[in-house]
């Protein structure tokens, strides 16, 4: 009989009163009812047949992952406050880069917290990114500005990773030869850096051929420096221990030299300091994290990079630029893309793919928010509380290191440095400990450093910790010396105070009330188009959802607050997220372990390739120098193969987009004294499974050398096949794709590399918490071991909580049924667009993996109308283009991942075939090759509101193409941008005030 029974009515077990698994549901697309119908499209019965035919039965792992069970969302959030409560935060005075802020409300809830900002994709397509380039050329301008040099890019990694960029930089404009008439390859660290950046460069300059020397430069001066070899040195200014000191003596001498000069800065200082440019810096870089971006325990944070307009083309990482649309309106895009990864390879200028973009428009926005009165108040007061506890510490008989400060000082104790940090401790206080040239505490200096939410109850309480309770009269002194000091600035010497202005751009004084920032902000944004707003079909970049859920806990103040060289007791609850994620990405991947340092993809991949090259080393292959990488590889890789002291070798793929096994054979064989690595992705960036890889990575062991898997496509693995059991030693992961970091407009991002126990001694450390590499490079000698590539010990671990969430929302099931569903989708859609869009590569069952490459080169010949019209076009249906012309020259990549439901694959594909007909329109003589709704796409508002419509097609063509809803229309704020016109006339920060007079 049928059941009558209301469903309502019916029994259930607690398992499914509770829902634990109710996440699946929204984390994924497709309903049930929408798989059947997709996969009756594919003419395929269900999911596990599906990846039987897409997966080689080689490389298919079935065994269940050893992860936890599936959570609710309330049960992960209420583990998340478990763990954050088990954090310790006190008031952090440890210095070292890193400053206590307040991150203004308005920015937090707009900004970095909003999906429209923290949702969007690096912005290549710059027809609907106007929004957050803009706000990047603020970013640009603030620190060209601040910091006295003419150019400056959208962001780096971390300071530490920007001095190592900047360093480079030098050693590649530099001309000078040494004493033996080859290029001239030392590099000259003064020892008043922060520690963390003399090790990321010290890291980043040995394989490259570089020689790094520690020294203080400022005491022995360049004429008692031996300078005939040494092509560049860094400064720090103000100093790690907190001096604030006037170079240009000392830089001009350098120049006599030829000896280039980067200095680390202080963006804040830079308000009441000469800056480093007009000292004559040539780079000057640094972090902008006090400008409201948490501390998050070490990043992610945006470093920056300034330097001279003539070496523009040798900038590392992004740079925006004003160029025109295609109607000579104002339009912004990214400057030099020559220089990308993806055209110069092994010849680029770095690895470094995208930085940190939503931390620099947090920043830039910060002094927006307070123009710059409001900056040089806050640097004064940060002073003069500085200067106020100087005071009260000579009073009571104490000495400083320095007599000069802006923020910090490092104060002598006379042996009580343990005592001091204790009592502050006591209070509520951490201060910094100072280690010796031997590396160990020094028990005579304590170091202390203030922020902008440093009080005077702070300064006494600190003042305390050294001298003993203050009574009234001394405290009533402090708030004196902090009136008399806050103009005067005493800490800074009179020669060296800032005299030229800064921010006068008109958009650091315009938005004074919190009214006309947040129309701002909102108008930015709705210029973009974002996951918030549609698809994002971007292949090899994974554009899946960043549940609410995931980011709630990210700006919880117990783990954003947490200073990276706080004592480890005080960060046990973040702690234990890092090692829960290590461990679940290590069960997930099928290696041995896992570090979260490095803080991208590409720094993963350079902490990869630097563990096999500090394997070989230590066998004493020395000579294993050869990293081979097949055409199809992603730019990074061969960058960051050079990076590593490796030389590059291609290999070529076959006519299936196949690693050629035929030609990798004569090459390992060539090449097999030297043979270092192998780098390839899996699945290829050609969209498909190869059946051979783990033949490909055994022929590659057989030669001696290692294989590097880029960890980019990891999205159509993860509990279907293990890296690290198919063959793998090592790989990078991108936490920003598979596990749900969002992309942030072009950062941040986490590439944790995973390894196989051979490999892993040689994983990064940490020379300030050694705890932070892993446990066996303690059995190595400290010469031996690899050194961070970040400058905090766990990189940016202020959104690990993001992946730990999402992992533990799916559990072992939701992580499979998530790469089930990114393949059903890919294959859905490459079906449904076969007629039109013919799929260049498919695996031996005629499916794709996770995306698929469609060819629309014949179109060139045929109509005119290239995969660029087709991107464009897109944008005039509220989609983000596919990925252009790469890894194939004319083709467009598309990946739709797990999260995108068959109504929005549908709408894609609609549009898709639309353009289609279109194309096919102009190709039979409908339009004019050069004046169709193509080549004229995409169409803003303002194009279309003329008098006079003079092109061949209807203007409502135009401005709705077939299948857009009239009711949520995108209309992007520009036309056609022209990308050749901003190279040739580059202007790379605000238009000056003169251009906003009528």
């Amino acid at each position: 009989m049928p059941e009558t029974t209301p469903a309502g009515n019916r029994g259930h077990d607690l398992a499914d009163l509770r829902d634990d698994a109710g996440f699946h549901r929204r984390h994924l697309g497709p309903d049930a009812d929408e798989q059947r119908q997709m996969l009756a499209a594919l003419d395929v019965p269900d999911l596990a047949t599906l990846l039987e035919r897409a997966v080689p039965d080689v490389i298919r792992d079935d065994t269940p992952l050893a992860l936890p069970e599936p959570a609710s969302e309330a049960t992960v959030l209420a583990r998340l406050r478990d763990l954050a409560d088990r954090n310790d935060v006190r008031k952090a005075c440890i210095g070292l880069g890193y400053a206590g802020t307040i991150t203004p409300p308005v920015i937090r809830r707009n900004v970095l917290e909003d999906p429209g900002w923290y949702t969007a994709y690096t912005p290549y397509q710059p027809e609907i990114s106007q929004g957050r380039l803009e706000a990047l050329l603020v970013f640009q301008t603030m620190v060209r500005d601040l910091t006295g040099r003419e150019l400056a890019g959208a962001s780096l990694l971390d300071e530490a990773t920007a001095a190592a960029e900047g360093l480079t930089l030098c050693h590649r404009v530099s001309r000078k030869k040494g004493a033996d008439g080859k290029d001239a390859a030392t590099l000259l660290l003064d020892t008043g850096c922060h520690p963390q950046t003399i090790a990321v460069v010290q890291t980043r300059a040995e394989p490259l051929g570089l020689e790094v020397v520690v020294t203080d430069v400022r005491a022995s001066g360049p004429d008692e420096l031996a300078l005939n070899d040494v092509v560049a040195v860094l400064l720090q200014q103000p100093t790690t221990d907190g001096a604030v000191i006037d170079d240009r003596d000392l830089i001009a001498r350098l120049h006599d030299a030829d000896v280039l000069v980067t200095v680390a800065t202080d963006l804040l200082a830079c308000l009441l300091v000469t800056p480093p440019g007009e000292q004559g810096a040539d780079v000057v870089v640094g972090s902008s994290q006090r400008f409201g971006v948490p501390m998050m325990f070490g990043g992610p944070h945006a470093g920056f990079l300034a330097t001279r307009d003539a070496f523009a083309r040798n900038l590392p990482g992004r740079l925006v630029g004003v160029s025109v649309d295609a109607r000579g309106r104002e339009a912004y895009r990214l400057a030099l893309q020559t220089r990308e990864q993806h055209i110069r390879r092994e010849r680029a200028t770095s690895n470094i793919c995208t930085s940190q973009v939503l931390l620099a428009v947090v920043a830039a926005m910060y002094a927006v928010h307070h123009g710059p009165q409001g900056l040089a108040r806050i640097a004064r007061r940060t002073s003069a509380m500085t200067g106020a506890l100087r005071d009260a510490l000579l009073e009571a008989g104490l000495t400083t290191t320095a007599t000069t400060w802006f923020d910090t000082l490092t104060v002598r104790v006379d042996g009580r440095a343990d005592e001091v940090v204790a009592a502050a401790a006591e209070r509520g206080y951490e201060l910094g400990r100072v280690r010796t040239a031997s590396d160990a505490l020094d028990p005579d200096l304590v170091r202390v450093a203030f922020d902008e939410t440093t009080t005077l109850d702070d300064v006494a309480a600190v003042a305390a910790a050294f001298v003993g309770e203050l009574d009234r009269q001394a405290t009533d002194r402090l708030a004196q010396v902090v009136a008399r000091t806050a103009s005067a600035a005493d800490g800074i010497p009179a020669a060296l105070r800032r005299t030229t202005a800064v921010l006068t751009d008109p958009r650091f004084s315009r938005y004074r009330s919190e009214t006309e920032l947040l129309r701002w902000l909102r108008s930015l944004k709705a210029k973009d188009v974002a996951l918030d707003r549609a698809m994002i079909p971007l292949g090899s970049c994974t554009m899946k959802l960043n549940a609410a859920v995931e980011m709630e806990a990210v700006t919880w103040p117990a783990f954003a607050e947490l200073h990276p060289f706080a004592p480890l007791e005080r960060s046990a609850g973040t702690r234990q997220v890092i090692a829960d994620l290590e461990r679940w990405l290590a069960e997930i991947t099928g290696y041995d372990a896992v570090s979260l340092q490095p803080n991208a993809g590409s720094q993963g991949e350079l902490a990869g390739l630097l563990a096999i090259r500090g394997y070989h080393r230590a066998n004493g292959d020395d000579q294993r120098d050869v990293c081979l990488i097949p055409s199809s590889a992603h730019g990074t890789n061969a960058a960051s193969a050079v990076m590593a002291g490796m030389r590059v070798k291609v290999v070529p793929c076959d006519d299936d987009g196949n690693v050629d096994v035929d030609e990798l054979k004569r090459l390992v064989t060539e090449h097999a004294d030297r043979l270092a690595a192998l780098m390839v992705t899996y699945p290829s960036t050609h969209g498909v499974f190869e059946r051979r890889i783990s033949d490909i990575c055994a022929l590659v062991h057989d030669h001696g050398g290692q294989v590097y898997l880029d960890g980019a496509n990891l999205n159509a693995l993860v509990g279907v096949a293990r890296p690290g059991r198919f063959g793998a030693d090592v790989s990078h992961l991108n936490l920003h794709k598979t596990f749900c970091i969002p992309h942030g407009g072009g950062g941040p991002g986490v590439g944790p590399v995973g390894c196989r126990a051979h490999l892993a001694p040689y994983l990064p450390t940490h020379p300030l918490v050694p705890e932070a590499g892993h446990p066996s490079a303690g059995d190595l000698a400290p010469e031996r071991r690899t050194g961070p590539v970040a400058a905090a010990p766990w990189g940016s671990a202020g959104i690990l909580q993001i992946s730990w969430a999402y992992v533990a929302l799916m559990g072992a099931s939701g992580l499979r049924r998530a790469t089930e569903t990114a393949i059903l989708n890919a294959n859905y859609v490459a079906t449904r667009l076969a007629d039109g869009y013919p799929v260049l590569y498919t695996g031996e069952g005629g499916l794709v993996a996770h995306e698929a490459i469609v060819d629309v080169r014949h179109w060139r010949e045929r109509s005119g109308i290239s995969n660029e019209d087709v991107a464009k076009r897109l944008v005039d249906h509220g989609f983000h283009a596919p990925t252009m012309s790469f890894p194939v020259a004319g083709t467009l990549m598309i990946e739709p991942t797990e999260s995108e439901s068959k109504a929005e694959l549908d709408r894609f594909c609609d549009a898709m075939l639309a353009i289609r007909d279109e194309e096919a329109a102009v190709a039979a003589g409908e339009w004019p090759s050069d004046d169709n709704p193509l080549v004229n796409a995409p169409h803003p508002a303002e194009d279309l509101l003329v008098d006079h419509w003079d092109h061949p097609y209807p203007r409502e063509l135009a401005a709705y193409p077939a299948g857009v809803r009239r009711d949520d229309k995108y209309w992007p704020p520009v036309a056609r941008v022209d990308n050749a016109h901003g190279d040739r006339n580059l202007v790379c920060a605000c238009p000056a005030p003169e251009a906003f007079e009528d």
